[in-house]
């Protein structure tokens, strides 16, 4: 695969774009098939979880928390922050508690952040909010038994750049022990000249400042305790697998981090996530076990 400067550009926009990867069906059907199975997963969830939504996390009108609360005695409750994808500028919290359908069953408490995507919010807005609400959410959830992340596509960046706060400046440093990285977006400098960038409006200085792998000593400093799982789908694009691998192999030649790389069979950029739903399926088995509640 050639390095994505020498890239056309279109080519390079196909890269990005994840819906043209998929083997199940057209580009179009399957974001509306994406769409329609987060939708139809949180609203199970929100059947079987007692629900607190639109918990403020911030001043802002978007910086709000949807919450998905097992009925449990237990006092081993851990916690999952889900940080939503859709490239920064589509989707939002409202379809983003599918992943609590298995895990409230297990005793798993289980966070939607919602976040101001574009064009509302640029890339400084976004890290600095999803950053703010996990300071919230421990601060407001401060019995939980361990704290967990995991995110997808953008929301998979946005989880990399939690894992690579220098906390010293908020109240608070959270003891992060897990991070689902899945399909994500780890290096944002190739995607300055796509489709992506138009409603970001990226400079170079705010690609780079805000790109997981140019924070690697720092998430090293900040997380390393956390077990961290970086996963990608068997049928995402070359760029997209290569952006997954460069960034497991930056963090673990860096030495002491426990990070793993997961190449999901049989999934593409969308299934990949939208089968948390399933108690059974890979992933969420995963993180089971990494909660200890498996």
């Amino acid at each position: 695969m050639s390095r994505w400067e020498d890239m056309k550009k279109d080519e390079l926009e196909r890269q990005f774009s994840p819906s043209q990867w998929s083997h199940r069906m057209s580009a179009d059907d399957v974001i509306k098939a994406h769409v329609t199975a987060l939708k139809e997963g949180t609203e199970r969830a929100r059947g079987l979880a007692q629900t607190l939504l639109n918990v403020p996390y911030g001043e802002g009108e978007g910086e709000k928390l949807d919450v998905y609360v097992p009925t449990t005695t237990s006092l081993d409750v851990p916690l999952v922050i889900y940080l939503h994808g859709g490239y920064w500028q589509f989707l939002s919290k409202d379809e983003s508690g599918f992943m609590a359908v298995p895990l409230v069953h297990k005793g798993v408490v289980v966070v939607a952040v919602g976040y101001d995507i574009a064009p509302k919010g640029n890339m400084d807005v976004m890290v600095s909010q999803v950053r703010r609400s996990v300071v919230s959410v421990i601060q407001q959830y401060s019995h939980i038994s361990g704290l967990y992340l995991c995110g997808h596509s953008a929301g998979a960046h946005l989880a990399a750049m939690i894992l690579s706060t220098d906390w010293s400046q908020y109240n608070v440093t959270p003891q992060i022990r897990g991070a689902f990285l899945v399909s994500g977006i780890y290096d944002l400098l190739p995607i300055l000249s796509t489709y992506v960038n138009e409603p970001l409006k990226m400079t170079e200085e705010v690609a780079l400042r805000n790109s997981p792998s140019q924070l690697v000593p720092q998430l090293k400093l900040s997380s390393s305790n956390c077990d961290i799982v970086v996963a990608m789908a068997q049928t995402d694009s070359p760029e997209f697998r290569k952006q997954s691998e460069d960034y497991y192999k930056a963090l673990e030649s860096t030495g002491g981090l426990k990070v793993t790389l997961e190449d999901v069979p049989n999934t593409d950029h969308f299934n990949i996530i939208e089968q948390l739903v399933d108690g059974d399926y890979h992933l969420t088995q995963l993180l089971l076990k990494m909660m200890g509640k498996s």
